[in-house]
């Protein structure tokens, strides 16, 4: 059996997913009547304590929503330079939604400097385009962001009259890392889209969050997007089930990536800090020269591993729940006969 390490987005639905999938009572979304879905999108938003949400077939989806709801054409956002939003979502905010992007550096912890975003929101000028939105990731290369820290922005945002996006694709580790609820979280923003295909362990599918006005305007812009979907509560039912049996189990995959990582720091080839380890995303710094041969020697092993989005150095480990803690003592004993091998 493979050990798919490569992303939280692998996993195979379980047989009480597939279950829930196989007895969903549907009807045709674009009409407002599958059952299903409405049952979702009112679960999503009572979990995140917002007015409303919609169902999307994919977090860049959702995202772009958000961003298209939030901005109009020529407006600005202000993003971490790593973002999903800004990154890794193929440019839809400017390709989509003529939307400008004011790409600042994360920390070390997954934050943006708040005293930077400050300083980017443009004055009302017309040689500039109008700020209008701070979008945040939570996690962001598996880092928390404290609460504090929300309340911070949230401020910020006020005080420049700014709307907060919140890009929380995992934000369901988060809460189970800071042991709160992800309404302590959601909170503090005015739109949130969350993921149910990654750690939550579905096979498709994003929440957008917000607002009855919001959710308005992102369900007419979702149709303007060919995002308009007929009996799609087979799909929305993997979500239901994710939200309803997935989540606390969230803390298992925290404690095996924590356990790679631990395993992983005794190897003299392998540069990792454990202690930066806060959910379920392990990275790994080995020498380039090495990166490419370690991949094809833990694919022998059925182990699968990628590179972190082509820095040859930097190798993301993600574990979920098609990982168990022997899963993660085998492959530790493969990086270390792979490493012996090379002394």
């Amino acid at each position: 059996m493979t050990i798919d390490l490569r992303s939280d987005t692998v996993t195979k639905p379980t047989e009480g997913m597939y279950a829930a999938m196989a007895t969903a009572e549907v009807g045709d979304d674009v009409y407002g009547e599958d059952p299903t879905i409405n049952h979702l999108e009112e679960i999503s938003a009572d979990l995140l304590g917002t007015e409303s949400a919609i169902f999307c077939a994919s977090g860049t989806q959702s995202n772009l929503l958000g961003l298209l709801c939030h901005c109009e054409r020529g407006d600005e956002f202000i993003v971490g330079q790593r973002a999903h939003t800004y990154k890794y979502e193929g440019g839809g905010a400017a390709a989509l939604g003529s939307i400008h992007s004011h790409p600042l550096e994360f920390e070390h912890n997954g934050m943006l400097d708040l005293k930077k975003v400050s300083a980017a929101v443009k004055p009302d000028d017309v040689h500039f385009p109008r700020t209008k939105l701070l979008c945040l990731e939570n996690t962001q290369d598996g880092w928390t962001l404290p609460l504090e820290y929300l309340n911070e922005a949230r401020n910020l945002t006020n005080g420049k009259d700014l709307f907060l996006h919140l890009d929380g694709a995992r934000v369901f580790n988060a809460a189970v890392e800071l042991n709160v609820s992800v309404k302590d979280i959601s909170q503090h923003f005015d739109s949130i889209s969350f993921c149910l295909s990654k750690g939550l362990g579905a096979p498709v599918g994003s929440l957008l969050c917000g607002s009855k006005d919001f959710i308005a305007a992102a369900r007419r812009w979702r149709k303007s997007l060919g995002g308009g979907m007929r009996q799609a509560g087979v799909i929305a039912a993997a979500g239901v089930y994710a939200l309803n049996n997935n989540v606390a189990r969230l803390a298992e995959d925290h404690a095996n990536a924590a356990l790679l990582a631990q395993g992983l720091s005794q190897i003299n080839d392998v540069t990792i800090e454990p202690t930066d380890v806060q959910t379920n995303m392990v990275f790994v710094n080995i020498d380039a020269a090495d990166s490419q041969e370690l991949t094809e020697f833990l694919s022998t092993r059925d182990i699968r591993i990628q590179g972190e989005y082509r820095i040859r150095d930097r190798i993301r480990l993600v574990t979920h729940l098609d990982i168990d803690e022997h899963d993660v003592e085998i492959v530790i004993d493969a990086f270390n006969t792979f490493f012996a091998g090379r002394a």
